[in-house]
């Protein structure tokens, strides 16, 4: 499933390590599934990292970013920029296709060695056009148990279940009468046996 990510921008009062406070505005990366679950996991990050504290939700958009490559040690982030090379073979001429990625690292050099690690995937060739620090501080990867059920969704298997799902909680509120209808129509249906007349005991075999 391909990722979809959203960078968000939050204000808030950030205490330094020396203990001080000051009002700062950063930038964040998560991935979500629409603009709503991204604001909901925003807000749901900031409340532990903000303990008892206000922030705001300055600004919330689509990433450019089209994969985030994390490491398990590295001080920044680096925003990437690729060109990947292909031939367009009805015009003949080569075609590049610009895509970004985010990578952890502590400098420039090893951000590099990381991005041409992390790309060994791909089949074409690509060149680099640019490698900075981003101001993205923090990336918070998609988490199925964070994202958000619109009210009043019911999960496929649940809705299976019930015999009649468009209805009020499943319930047909002429199930009743319909099944009184048919029990009558079944009772019609039954014929009474027929009575012996003299003849078919004449009929029968003497034993």
């Amino acid at each position: 499933m391909m990722q979809t990510w959203f960078e968000s921008k939050v204000k808030y009062m950030k205490v330094s390590e020396s203990g001080s406070e000051s009002m700062v505005t950063e930038n964040f990366l998560l991935d979500a599934v629409s603009y709503t679950d991204a604001e909901t996991r925003i807000i749901r990050q900031m409340q532990q990292i903000v303990r008892g504290g206000e922030f705001q939700i300055v600004d919330i958009k689509k990433s450019r970013i089209a994969e985030v490559f994390p490491f398990e040690n590295g001080e920044w982030w680096f925003k990437a920029a690729i060109n990947l090379v292909t031939i367009d073979e009805e015009a003949g001429k080569e075609k590049k296709i610009k895509t970004n990625y985010l990578i952890m690292a502590d400098d420039i050099k090893e951000a590099l060695t990381r991005l041409d690690e992390s790309l060994e995937y791909l089949v074409i060739p690509f060149v680099v056009t640019s490698l900075a620090v981003s101001p993205i501080v923090d990336v918070f990867p998609y988490n199925p148990e964070e994202s958000q059920i619109p009210d009043g969704y019911v999960p496929v298997a649940e809705a299976e279940e019930k015999k009649n799902p468009i209805f009020t909680d499943g319930i047909n509120p002429y199930a009743e009468e319909e099944q009184e209808a048919a029990s009558a129509e079944e009772e019609t249906e039954v014929t009474e046996a027929p009575e012996e007349t003299e003849d078919s005991a004449e009929e029968k075999p003497e034993e």
